[in-house]
């Protein structure tokens, strides 16, 4: 790393810290040379995340459309805006441990997973687009899935204090 200043190649790291919450490392240094300081920081550099498309073109993955997509299935549903974000980041970070290039539909399809543990009434939504409903038998067959994840849950006994209490109250 050249000085600034003078442009000369002898430079020392005289203090280094974290900095960005983590994100970064902030490093003081100065020139052996003219005996100025000056301030670097180092960043992680992700990988570049690709969509390929059905149509078989690619783009760079873009957070923003996730976002877009699912305010749009959640309006006027009982659902926050840091809500909808920490979904769009949960799909992106499971996109970047597939790979540097993924396919729409694994994006849609994790979108889908995630709608359905926020919001069944968005879920829905979502997949109506995504999945492309035509018709109303598309809906109620989507629905009956829903219908049938649910009840698979409720009748599946639940861990934790709840049954602890049941149990201690007989």
């Amino acid at each position: 790393m050249p000085c600034p200043w003078c442009g000369h190649e002898d430079v020392k790291v005289v203090d280094s810290r974290a900095a960005e919450d983590g994100e970064a490392i902030r490093r003081r240094r100065g020139c052996l040379h003219c005996g100025r300081r000056f301030t670097t920081f180092e960043r992680f550099e992700e990988t570049r995340l690709v969509v390929a498309k059905r149509d078989g073109s690619k783009e760079p993955f873009d957070r923003t459309k996730i976002v877009s997509g699912v305010v749009k299935a959640t309006k006027n549903r009982p659902v926050s805006e840091e809500q909808v974000q920490r979904l769009a980041a949960k799909v992106e970070d499971k996109m970047r441990r597939k790979g540097p290039v993924v396919t729409t539909q694994e994006v849609g399809l994790e979108v889908l997973a995630q709608l359905r543990r926020l919001d069944d009434v968005a879920y829905l939504r979502f997949a109506s687009v995504y999945k492309d409903f035509q018709e109303v038998d598309d809906f109620e067959r989507e629905l009956g899935i829903l219908l049938q994840k649910r009840e698979g849950a409720s009748k599946a006994p639940r861990p934790g204090p709840r049954a602890s209490r049941a149990r201690t109250s007989k």
